[in-house]
């Protein structure tokens, strides 16, 4: 049995009621819900404080997923999503399937396929996206290790990940781009 498995056993019921998380992601501590649940949503914009015209990322098991939430992606999206090397968030036009708060207001949607093995499972098993946004408050520092994260933050959520709490390697956020026609990345934030 793997080390996380009772962690990701309590985030899939949290998450299932509706709830959110505290867990570590592929980049940095994040705050996580259903991101197909509109309240859930809304309780992680109101935990970070954070403006809703700020949208969230949403993180993925697979590449091939991207299909099923965005329409029109790249026709090699999948091979363009398995070549990346460092953990990168496409931000992609025409979003489907989300509720309004989890979309800008330009129908964009910002989607990693999420390689950490703590992650990749909870959405497996989840079989849902999920929302990944940095675990702080809008403005403050984000939070590269557990220890980071502001005592408020960790006592507004319903769950908090056991798993990954003690590692000390300070991981930064992705890197944030858009796919052009000709398969080429416009980098957004490197």
């Amino acid at each position: 049995m793997v080390d996380f498995e009772n962690d990701i056993k309590n985030c899939i019921a949290v998450l299932q009621n509706g709830g959110n998380i505290l867990y570590p992601t592929d980049t940095v501590w994040g705050l996580g819900c259903d991101a197909l649940n509109e309240k859930a949503v809304d309780e992680i914009f109101a935990i970070k404080q954070r403006p809703r015209q700020k949208s969230l990322i949403v993180l993925l098991a697979e590449a091939r997923d991207v299909i099923q939430y965005v329409a029109s992606p790249h026709p090699d999206i999948i091979a363009i999503i398995e070549s990346f090397d460092v953990p990168t968030t496409v931000v992609y036009e025409n979003a489907l399937g989300f509720p309004e708060n989890a979309v800008n207001a330009d129908g964009s949607i910002a989607i990693r396929v999420c390689a950490e093995p703590f992650c990749k499972a909870l959405i497996k098993r989840f079989r849902k996206p999920l929302v990944s946004t940095s675990a702080n408050i809008s403005g403050q520092p984000t939070p590269a290790i557990f220890d980071m994260v502001d005592v408020g933050i960790r006592s507004g959520v319903d769950y908090v990940v056991g798993y990954r709490q003690t590692d000390t390697v300070v991981s930064k956020p992705s890197r944030l781009v858009r796919i052009c026609e000709d398969g080429s990345l416009e980098i957004l934030r490197p």
